[in-house]
């Protein structure tokens, strides 16, 4: 297969070792390390606090986080094409929960987090006024995942030696540790440009908060599968910060994923992209699907699973982006991609490499072969390819966004908060040319989906809705509620304050 990662992995035992945090709210060094600059050295944190927001790239890659999020649930499946795209299984394994703590995506994700932990840190020990909320936002945000995926989180207490092992939170500590830290800062983050959300800024502050309020009943469960309560006091702290957020739907919904997305009102959070190879960035999210011969051309790997694409009506826009001029820069609609594709133009019918129509049917396996190798399986691009630079596309990753914001704040509601859904779930939907999900549970996690699909939100919605473990398409069984968390990878565990999640 075409895998290019972005960024290495390191040996979690050289995380641990780095990865410093505080476990106070005041801005003062209270942990770990403090770096000495008697030798004449300095500490370059405006550098250190790009490179914590250039960490936010591991996430635009196919594997490591964006693979844990999505792949794991009923929205993607990596099969294995004849001798292309197998990886020792490292695909299927997480589409159909049978992964170990020796799995390399795993263990890069739990790597990557960490390493960028690391960094924010010693902005906080070492930065400027400016620089230290914006470390601090980072690092919550890295921590949100961690506690999300992993559970158990690893910190230094202050004035620890750096050669000693870290501690670690369970997973309710670490969640009221990063609660408490946003709740500290909001004030102190800039306001939101009108052209850019690719910093650390109050609305971003705002949506991680009712983020993290909305899943607390998740992550302080007795039991990481549950069940799971609710509180009403959560639930209004949701509703509170969404309607704290200054914000806006865009006219268009793919406004938010051209190449000029930067300009879109409804992004609260992104990643800048850095021009580059076909490798880097962005291009992952068409490249990782789309085929050889297509316009961009891609690596024919990764595809949507029938039944998540039948949730959706065929002509809804949200999937089916037909604009002339994307036809006539690419041949086919931008989104989920059925049935035959087309040269540029949209009218000369494209063949495979084996000179077949390419055709692309909703039925994939597993492991796929013989005539159906290179077409089966729904194809996706949620991104629009930069037409005028196919190699160098200029989108930005897209990490948080209103609409989200606002069904976080309808299912608040539904789950015991204050106040009303009103046209909410309407406003989401009909821009998109679609009949509104009804105002409930159900209709909520529906319209997620839809809205959101392949965002990296998809893990973390099944689970608050208990859909995680269910039967589905490619995996026809309910699985282990170990499931639920990622072991902890095998390298770490050679810390003795952290443990293997159960089951493992």
């Amino acid at each position: 297969m075409k895998r290019n990662n972005i960024i290495k992995s390191i040996f979690f035992a050289g995380t641990l070792v780095l990865g410093v945090s505080c476990t106070n709210l005041d801005e003062e060094v209270l942990d770990g390390v403090v770096i000495s600059n008697t030798g004449g050295g300095t500490i370059n944190t405006a550098s250190l606090l790009t490179t914590a927001y250039e960490g936010l790239r591991g996430f635009e890659t196919q594997g490591q986080m964006f693979a844990l999020d999505e792949m794991s649930t009923d929205a993607l499946v990596g099969p294995t094409r004849g001798g292309d795209w197998d990886d020792n299984a490292t695909w299927r394994q997480i589409h159909v929960h049978t992964w170990a703590p020796d799995h390399n995506e795993v263990r890069n994700a739990w790597n990557t987090l960490l390493s960028q932990v690391y960094n924010c840190n010693l902005v906080i020990e070492n930065g400027s006024a400016s620089e230290i909320p914006q470390a601090r936002f980072l690092r919550a945000f890295y921590y949100y995942n961690v506690i999300d995926l992993f559970g158990q989180t690893p910190y230094r207490e202050a004035g620890s030696a750096l050669g000693n092992d870290p501690k670690v939170w369970t997973r309710t500590e670490a969640t009221d540790f990063v609660i408490s830290e946003l709740e500290a800062i909001i004030s102190s983050l800039p306001a939101r440009t009108s052209s850019n959300a690719d910093f650390a800024n109050k609305d971003a502050g705002h949506f991680l908060l009712a983020k993290l309020y909305l899943n607390k009943g998740v992550f302080t469960a007795t039991t990481a599968a549950g069940p799971y309560t609710f509180a009403a006091a959560d639930m209004n702290k949701v509703v509170e910060h969404v309607n704290a957020i200054n914000s806006s739907l865009a006219a268009d919904y793919w406004d938010n994923f051209k190449p000029a997305n930067n300009t879109s009102p409804e992004i609260l959070f992104s990643s800048k992209n850095v021009r580059g190879g076909a490798g880097g960035g962005i291009q992952y999210h068409w490249r990782m699907s789309m085929h050889y011969n297509q316009t961009p051309d891609g690596w024919n790997g990764f595809s949507t699973v029938a039944e998540y694409y039948n949730k959706f009506n065929p002509n809804d826009r949200r999937i089916k982006n037909a604009d002339p001029a994307i036809i006539a820069a690419f041949g086919n609609p931008v989104g989920l991609q059925v049935g035959q594709m087309f040269k540029p133009g949209g009218t000369v019918a494209l063949k495979d490499r084996n000179g077949n129509a390419l055709f692309y049917t909703p039925t994939v396996t597993l492991i796929t072969s013989g005539a159906t190798l290179e077409t089966a399986g729904i194809r996706m691009q949620k991104y629009i390819p930069d037409a005028a630079n196919l190699g160098t596309p200029d989108n930005d990753y897209v990490f948080m966004r209103y609409s989200d914001a606002l069904l976080m704040k309808a299912e608040a509601i539904l789950r015991g908060g204050t106040g009303s859904v009103g046209t909410i779930m309407t406003d989401i939907a009909s821009r998109s040319g679609q009949v509104a999900s009804p105002a409930t549970l159900d209709g909520v996690y529906l319209e997620r989906g839809k809205e959101l699909w392949l965002e990296g939100w998809r893990r973390n919605d099944m689970i608050r809705f208990g859909k995680f473990l269910q039967a589905r398409e490619l995996k026809p069984y309910i699985s282990d509620a170990k499931y639920i968390l990622f072991p902890i990878p095998s390298d770490a565990l050679f810390n003795p304050n952290i443990s293997q999640n159960p089951g493992y």
